[in-house]
C-alpha cells in the first residue's frame, strides 16, 4: 500500500462528510424555513388563504353581544368535616352559587337541592385539608362540584359554578 493509496481513501471519507453538508443540510433548513413559513402564515397568500385573517379588530370584538349572565342561585352554606388521618379534625366551610340559564330552572334546582348537597358532602368529606391549599385546590373543588351538580340537575343547564366562600379551619 502506497501513500496515494491512503489519500484516496481519506477522500472518499472527506467527500461522504461534504456530500452531507453540501446535500442533506440545506435540505433540512430548507424544510424547516418552509414550515416556519407556513406557521407563521406568510405563505398563506400563495396557498389561497388570503383575506381570512383569524385576528379580530377591536370593532369587530366589540360589536359582537356579551354572552348575558343567568340567573344566579345561592345553595345554603355547607360544614364538611374533611379527611385527616392525623386525628386533628379539620372543617371546610363552603358557600357556592349556581349560574343557571334562566329562571325557569330554578324550581327544578330547588327541588333537587338535598341530593345535590349530598353529592357534594360525598365528595368533600374525602378531601384532606393539603388538597385544599392555593388556587389550585379551589379550581379542583369547583369543577369536581360543577361536574356533579350538572349530573343531578340535567337536563337543566348549569352556566357556572361560584365558590363565594371557602374556609379551611
Amino acid at each position: 500500500m502506497s501513500d496515494e493509496d491512503g489519500d484516496e481513501q481519506g477522500q472518499k471519507k472527506v467527500g461522504g462528510k461534504k456530500l452531507i453538508l453540501f446535500i442533506a443540510l440545506p435540505i433540512v433548513l430548507l424544510g424547516g424555513a418552509a414550515g416556519a413559513a407556513i406557521a407563521l402564515g406568510l405563505l398563506d397568500p400563495l396557498l389561497g388563504n388570503a383575506g381570512h385573517d383569524e385576528k379580530e379588530t377591536v370593532e369587530e370584538v366589540a360589536e359582537k353581544p356579551i354572552d348575558s349572565p343567568g340567573v344566579f342561585m345561592p345553595l345554603e352554606e355547607m360544614t364538611v368535616t374533611l379527611s385527616n388521618p392525623g386525628g386533628k379534625r379539620t372543617y371546610l366551610v363552603l358557600e357556592v352559587q349556581l349560574e343557571l340559564e334562566d329562571e325557569t330552572a330554578i324550581p327544578v334546582v330547588e327541588r333537587l337541592q338535598p341530593k345535590i348537597i349530598s353529592e357534594f358532602t360525598i365528595f368533600l368529606r374525602e378531601l384532606r385539608p393539603e388538597e385544599l391549599s392555593g388556587s389550585d385546590g379551589a379550581y379542583l373543588v369547583q369543577e369536581e362540584l360543577y361536574r356533579r351538580v350538572s349530573q343531578v340537575v340535567a337536563p337543566v343547564v348549569v352556566k357556572d359554578l361560584l365558590l363565594v366562600k371557602m374556609l379551611v379551619q
